[in-house]
This record gives C-alpha cells, structure tokens and sequence, in this order.
C-alpha cells in the first residue's frame, strides 16, 4: 500500500512547511532541503511530480493493498537526497535515521520505527523510469525559471565523460571475468539435465586464472624479450577457452531439447549473454594478438557486466583514456540543467547538437537566443541549422587559424556569450563532484541513464533552493557560491 504523502501528521512531528532550516550552514543538503521544502509547498508541482513517480512505482500492482511502502513524495526525497548530496545507499540510510531535518521531510517523527534500509532504498529507486526522471526535470527546471524571470534566455552546453564503474579493461582480463560467472552455471545446469563433461569445471578455472596472471606478468615487463611472450601466451589462452566455449554450445543445444523449469531457464538466460560476450571478447583478442589487425573501438567489449561501455581518447590532462559514456548537458542563465542527453556509443558531439538543441528550445518553450559551444561541436552544417534554432548561436570553429579570424570577426554579444561559456566547465565540475557524475554507481544501460537523470535532479533541486536561500538572505552561507551564472 501506497500513499502520495502523508495528510495525517503524527504528534512528534511538523508539517513539512514549519521545518526551520540553518541558513548559516555550508552543508550542500541545506539548499536541497530547502529546494524540497518548496516543491512541497506548490500543490499543484507536487501532486503532478508524485502522479509520475506513482506510474513507475505501481506500474505493475495496486497502491491499495499490501503492507506500507514507501510513499510517493518520500522516494522523490530519497531519490533527490541521494545524488544532491552524492550520498552512497549506507550514507543516505544512516542521515534517515538521525539526521533530524531530514525525518521531518520525510514525515518520520523521533517515535516511528520506519525501516530505511540500504537495499528497501535501493530497491525502491530503481523502479524510476529514465523517462519519468526527465520529465520531473522538466517540471522543476521550469517551476524555477518562473521564478528566475530570464534564465530562459541563455543556454551553454557541453558534454562530459560519465566513468562507468569497471576494472581497468584488458582482453585476458575480460575473458577470466566472462569464464568465471560462465563455467560454475554451466556446471550447475549440466548437474540438473544429467550431461556429463563438466566435472572438471574448477580445474579449469584454476587453469583460466593462472594464464590470464601469466599475461599480466609478461605485459608488466619492459623487456622487448619478455614481451615477445605474450603473443604465445595469448594463443594458449584463446585455445583452452575455445574448447571450452564448444562444450558451452554443446550444452545449450541439450537445454533446448530439454524442458526447463523457471530456474533452468534463468541459467540459460544468464550461460547465453556471457557466452555471446565472451566469444566477442576472445574474437577481437584474436584478431589483435594472432593475426596482428588493428581492431576498432566499435567492435571491442571494455566489460563483460558493463558492456555498453565505450573508450574516449578526449586529450585531458592526466586522464588520457576514459571508459564510460558521453553525457550532453545544457545550462539556463540561472544554473539550472534545462536538458540532459546520454550520447550513444558511437555517437560524438558534432552528431547530436542540432536535435538536442531542438529539444533545448522546445522545453525553453522558444525562448532561447543565446547558446554557447565548444569547438568540438563544430561544422558547416551545424553552424547553419544552429542559426537557425537560435537567433544568436556562439559555435567557434575548430581550427586555430579560423578561430582567430572567427573571433576577429565576431559581435560584442558573440564575444560575451564565449567568455561566459567557460562556465559550463565549472557546472560540469560541481555536477561530477557534487552529484556523483564523476563515476556512475549503478548497474547496466538502463541504471546509467537513471543515475544521469537522478542526479541532474538533485543538482536542479540544489540550484532552486541556492535561489531561494539568496531571494530571502543573499549575505548567508548557504546562498554563496563562487561560480558565475550564464546570464
């Protein structure tokens, strides 16, 4: 059973409204509370974002049976708190239980014994859709530019590589991972049908284990003698697991003559996706170590539990390689992330601008007529459809020669709009550091996505209540900030 909040408030405990808040206090949880505090405070937003939560949470069972849960506006508030103040699920689960500002946003009073568990969190959040988070955003980023009067006006944007939270990816690496979640199911689904051929499964491993150390070993050394070892050692490698991978094939052609019960069924489930990994794993391995090609990033796998996952060679300083995912955003006059796009893996930044800036436009309901970007969204094309979404698009050109001439050439108003586009740089860091986008701390595609959406809206609740606090108190601690808004 579910409720969108709480109407009856219980003796040891204020309506949401009446919670006094510590102005003079740093903390990045105050003006996310804060923020909360006034979304609670407009009925009509709130009603509106709890209705959307209510589509994901009770898409498949009813709200009005069954044992309490979690009501609507306290999962926004956990989902918010979480990534607003970059909390893991153990943090978060300890500030719910003494953090005494937060049990009131919560409606939980000194006497309630509610249970707010890691994994009753955990398991709560990820019931929201990426899709229901983006159009939370909408609502709240356009609540606050209601209130900000011209943060429409102006957009920046730039994107940013979100580090997907995996080992550093080397083909052995990757092949060990796929055979050790691989063998132990085959040995328990061969147990269940009565196929022989797996009794040596551990040997096997062990096998697996100490040539995959043997290749680290050897690509460790700085000898051009040593290193000419590895080649070989690959070729073992790549023999054993093949021999392997035909049992595998050989035991999925026997469970598909079978008839399987649930839990068979969700081991050939599992024995097919680390087999088709790590066949593609062995193959470009293959490729790159027996027969000397020089193997692309589209065809390669950077993790077996994380196989979305994609390399950027971007040139920053001290981190030459990147593995994760490329994430679009765009940034109001007022410091609110008015649009948020995960790129696909393939995808760069000149291939996506136009579309999301058409989007930019549309959830800034046409008002936008200034727009920055980086050099690395730059082309002919772009230069032309960008001019005409925006009236004043700011797109310098990517070679020196022509930046300079460009920048010569250029308006008073382009020369602004450059020099204030330095700051989507610091909103990108405040975003990694501040909101967890540094690495993305949960699991698959789908979690990559809700994470990014997750964590832009903390990063807008913290921003609206920023706003608030310096509307009633510009001289507070809470309401200072170093960073320069777009406008």
């Amino acid at each position: 059973m579910r409720r969108a909040y709480s109407n009856q408030l219980r003796l040891d405990c204020l309506p949401i409204e009446q919670i006094t808040l510590n102005f003079d206090c740093r903390d990045p949880i105050v003006p996310v509370l804060a923020g909360l505090q006034h979304l609670y405070s407009q009925v009509e937003l709130r009603d509106q974002v709890t209705a959307l939560i209510a589509t994901d949470v009770n898409a498949t069972t009813r709200n009005d049976v069954g044992r309490e849960g979690f009501s609507y506006w306290q999962v926004l508030v956990l989902g918010i708190v979480r990534l607003g103040c970059n909390l893991t699920y153990d943090k978060l689960q300890d500030l719910c239980e003494n953090h005494r500002a937060l049990r009131g946003f919560l409606n939980v009073g000194d006497w309630d014994e509610t249970s707010f568990d890691w994994r009753r969190i955990r398991d709560t959040l990820v019931l929201l859709s990426p899709e229901t988070l983006a159009k939370i955003n909408e609502l709240i980023v356009r609540h606050g530019q209601e209130l900000h009067g011209s943060a429409r006006s102006q957009v920046r944007a730039d994107s940013f590589v979100c580090e997907t939270n995996i080992h550093h990816p080397t083909e052995s690496s990757l092949i060990w991972d796929g055979m050790r979640k691989l063998l132990p199911m085959c040995r328990k689904l061969s147990d269940s049908l009565k196929v022989s051929g797996w009794r040596q499964t551990s040997h096997h491993l062990k096998t697996i284990k100490r040539q995959v150390r043997e290749i680290a070993q050897l690509s460790a050394s700085d000898s051009p003698q040593v290193k000419a070892q590895i080649y070989p050692a690959y070729k073992a490698l790549l023999s054993h697991v093949v021999l392997l991978l035909d049992r595998v094939f050989a035991l999925q052609n026997a469970a598909k003559q079978a008839a399987l019960n649930k839990t068979q069924t969700h081991w050939v489930e599992k024995i097919n996706h680390y087999c088709e990994l790590t066949r593609r794993v062995g193959d470009t391995a293959w490729r790159r170590t027996q027969l000397r090609e020089k193997v692309p990033n589209g065809d390669k796998i950077f993790s077996i539990f994380e196989p979305h996952t994609q390399l950027y060679r971007r040139g920053k300083a001290g981190e030459p390689n990147q593995y994760g995912r490329l994430v679009m955003i765009y940034e109001d006059g007022v410091g609110f992330i008015s649009h948020y796009h995960l790129m696909g893996r393939e995808e760069l930044d000149a291939d996506v601008v136009v579309e999301q800036t058409k989007i930019a436009q549309r959830k800034h309901a046409g008002e936008i007529e200034d727009a920055s970007f980086d050099r690395g969204y730059f082309s002919e094309s772009n230069q032309a459809e960008l001019a005409a979404i925006v009236d004043h698009p700011c797109l310098p050109p990517r070679h020196r020669n022509q930046y300079a001439q460009w920048l010569s050439e250029a308006s008073v108003r382009i020369h602004d709009s450059r020099k204030r586009h330095s700051g989507i740089e610091s909103a990108i860091g405040a975003f990694q550091r501040g909101n967890g986008m540094k690495r993305c701390r949960d699991q698959g595609e789908t979690g990559l996505a809700r994470y990014l959406g997750l964590a832009v809206m903390g990063r807008n609740v913290h921003t609206l209540g920023k706003l608030l606090i310096s509307q009633a108190n510009a001289r507070c601690e809470a309401a200072r900030s170093r960073r320069k808004k777009a406008s």
